[in-house]
């Protein structure tokens, strides 16, 4: 009798560790994900029978190869990585991504996506498209209006590189190719030009390119930088001007600051963010995961994007897309490489906040 009791006992322990709730782990940038959306999306998965809960994880996305090694890692289920990320490096984030079921039933909001942005090659790999639209922006340098009149704005690429702004500069550490985007561009060249020889199979030529011009020019321009930021803009009031994706523009302007978006005449580089699933997801996860996207593309997140976050949505359930609105071509070739755009300098006014 006392066998039967104690097995009744440990079976009475093991059960419901048996039927104990996975965690879908999601590794996404700052604001993307709130906490009234892990809110929603866990009753929907609840309404649905998924013993699951979605969750966001430590550390927040910070730039590419940070990325990456969490993903390899094994650490994530979901990702939102930016467009250009995926196929970096030969590719090699994107082999640890698998290929998303468009058609799936749990995503009916896939179907409301702008279709120009849901096949760009940068995202597309020989099976299929490896990720999902989210949002986007521009991608640029902000002047401290606080301290520069208007005719004192740098007017092309190249004059960043003027002694004037010597340690007035704050660039991005974590994310290289944007800065590598700025040196291209002040040397006339696509800012994606070293990575578009390497994909043509130029690599000796990108090499000696790099190794007799490139260098030069980008040593010379973080000379300029007086501090490099991770993660978030640096809009210390001791610089002229900061690199910025500007979706913190809004608050920062409210609590006192100036930031102008400086229109260069070479245009402004554009990104685009985007939904992805680790190749080991599979089974109940993987469903819950297109639940997740889908809600993320929804109507209601899609807004939030453009009211709050001042970017560009993906979506054509949203009726006021004003950074698109206002410049149909923000996604220029279909973002097939050189993502540059010119926008209209008013196009930020109304931009309010905090990626």
């Amino acid at each position: 009798m006392r066998y039967i009791i104690l097995l009744a006992s440990t079976l009475a322990m093991v059960s419901p560790l048996s039927h104990a709730t996975e965690i879908l782990r999601i590794f996404t940038w700052d604001g993307y994900v709130t906490t009234q959306d892990l809110i929603a999306i866990n009753q929907q998965l609840k309404v649905h029978d998924y013993n699951i809960e979605a969750q966001v994880i430590s550390p927040l996305a910070s730039g590419p190869e940070q990325m990456f090694d969490v993903i390899r890692s094994g650490k994530c289920d979901i990702s939102f990585l930016t467009l250009n990320y995926i196929k970096m490096q030969e590719e090699k984030t994107a082999k640890l991504l698998q290929v998303i079921d468009t058609q799936s039933p749990r995503m009916p909001n896939y179907k409301k996506l702008k279709t120009e942005l849901t096949s760009l090659p940068m995202g597309v790999v020989k099976q299929g498209s490896v990720y999902i639209p989210f949002g986007g922006g521009a991608y640029g340098i902000w002047a401290n209006m606080n301290k520069l009149t208007t005719d004192e704005l740098p007017v092309s690429v190249k004059d960043l590189w003027d002694e004037k702004w010597k340690g007035k500069l704050s660039l991005a550490k974590g994310q290289i190719q944007p800065n590598i985007a700025l040196v291209m561009l002040s040397m006339d060249k696509p800012p994606f030009y070293i990575n578009d020889l390497i994909n043509s199979g130029n690599r000796r030529q990108a090499m000696q390119f790099v190794a007799d011009e490139a260098q030069l020019q980008t040593n010379l321009l973080y000379q300029q930088v007086h501090s490099f930021w991770d993660g978030t803009p640096s809009y210390d009031q001791e610089l002229l001007l900061t690199s910025s994706y500007g979706v913190e523009i809004a608050s920062k302007n409210a609590e006192g600051g100036q930031w102008q978006y400086v229109q260069f005449e070479e245009g402004s580089t554009v990104w685009l963010d985007t939904i992805n699933f680790a190749k080991h997801l599979s089974g109940a996860k993987l469903e819950a995961a297109e639940i997740v996207a889908n809600y993320f593309i929804g109507k209601s997140v899609q807004s939030r994007l453009v009211n709050e976050l001042g970017m560009v949505s993906v979506s054509n359930l949203v009726e006021n897309n004003s950074l698109l609105d206002n410049n149909p071509d923000f996604f220029p070739n279909r973002c097939s490489g050189n993502l540059m755009t010119k926008l209209p300098t008013t196009s930020w006014t109304s931009c309010q906040i905090q990626r």
